[in-house]
């Protein structure tokens, strides 16, 4: 009796096995292009993305795909010289070849985003941070080789090392907004690290009471590193700080922050979102280099961060939010805009923009490289899940 079960309890594994193996080849093959080669040798500078893309009809989800594969040890890990074959029942096959690097291949070029995960960094505060009071000869800028007299290290040791970092941008998210403004805001600080008051949208940054305004972050962008030469002794209230890096020039206003070996990842696995979002939530809030509108390969903030379930490798879609616009055939071609109330307007679809993926997560908001679009990503575009089909 007790063989008998064995083998039951054998042949129903089994059983399973071939259905899961069934159930994995045919999604493989329907995510699969019908026009993909019988076989692809890595190459060096392929990224997982542009192989996935090349193959996969929705690159985001290649680990799911490829994981089908008992003979992949990680199949995360993918190397240069290793060989994908596609041509056994369309199903995805990674064979290591004559590997020429020991580093495996990642999801996008990590010097594109290395400056985000080395130089920036979003905090929820910064007004309690030392800053630069004055410079060497009472200059207006100070660079490698020159000092920096730092107010707020009174404890500062010599030989301590500092990084200097420089306030640039606030994010704010309108909690209840009304018709008069946008949702999400910025304001750029002043050499102070005060923020500056655009006159031209002075009304969109007075916030009720009632409504109350959330700041999702604050972005810091580190300028330069220096060693404490001299604490604050003899009556001095301000330390000095000699800037031995290359850098940025440093001036007054500036944040000091003791060096700290910043955790951020070097591999990204690209996913679809573990959490929908309701919808204006997940927004883009700036374009790196201060523009208004970037393509494939730029950097963008986006408005969603660890608290609502974002990590890096998520993907996202991008979508230009549908017009409102004055039904001029029921209203008649001479009708003006302005003379039709916002709920009497139609409504049009959102247009589809192109893909980002999260690379650096904060609390609040994250940053994300755009890996493909059909147009222009802008500032105040909305994120979606990468399958929304509207």
């Amino acid at each position: 009796m007790a063989g008998k079960l064995q083998r039951l309890s054998q042949a129903l594994r089994t059983g399973i096995a071939v259905a899961m193996l069934t159930v994995a080849t045919y999604a493989a093959a329907q995510g699969l292009r019908g026009d993909h080669p019988d076989t692809y040798v890595v190459q060096r500078g392929d990224t997982l993305w542009d192989i996935s893309g090349r193959f996969l009809e929705k690159p985001w989800l290649w680990p799911e795909i490829w994981q089908a594969n008992p003979q992949i040890a990680n199949p995360h890990l993918i190397y240069p010289g290793d060989v994908i074959s596609l041509a056994y029942l369309n199903r995805v096959g990674v064979t290591p070849g004559p590997r020429t690097e020991a580093a495996p291949i990642n999801a996008i070029p990590l010097s594109e985003v290395e400056p985000f995960l080395k130089d920036l960094r979003v905090v929820d505060a910064f007004d309690h941070m030392p800053y630069v009071v004055g410079l060497e000869d009472d200059r207006m800028r100070a660079s490698r080789g020159q000092v920096v007299y730092v107010r707020g290290l009174a404890d500062a040791v010599a030989g301590t090392r500092y990084a200097v970092l420089r306030p640039t941008v606030r994010y704010t998210h309108l909690l209840r907004a009304g018709m008069c403004c946008d949702t999400f805001d910025k304001d750029e600080f002043d050499a102070t690290g005060r923020r500056s008051v655009d006159f031209g949208k002075f009304w969109a940054n007075v916030v009720m009471p009632d409504k109350g305004q959330e700041v999702l972050g604050h972005e810091l962008m580190r300028v330069t590193a220096g060693t404490v030469t001299r604490g604050e002794v003899g009556g001095i209230q301000a330390s000095t700080l000699l800037l031995d890096e290359e850098g940025r020039e440093v001036r007054i206003g500036d944040r000091v922050v003791p060096v700290d070996a910043q955790a951020y990842d070097l591999q990204f696995f690209p996913h679809p979102p573990k959490v929908q979002t309701d919808y204006g939530k997940a927004r883009v809030l700036a374009v790196t280099d201060m523009l208004t509108s970037g393509g494939p390969r730029d950097v963008i903030a986006l408005s969603v961060g660890a608290r609502e379930g974002v990590d890096n490798g998520t993907v996202f879609s991008i979508w230009r939010e549908g017009s409102n616009v004055v039904d001029r055939v029921e209203k008649g071609l001479d009708r003006e805009e302005d003379t039709v109330f916002f709920e009497n307007k139609v409504r049009l679809p959102d247009e589809f923009a192109g893909h980002v993926m999260v690379f650096r997560t904060f609390d609040r908001m994250s940053y994300g490289l755009v890996m493909d679009s059909i147009k222009p990503t802008r500032v105040g575009y909305h994120l979606k899940h990468p399958d929304a089909p509207y």
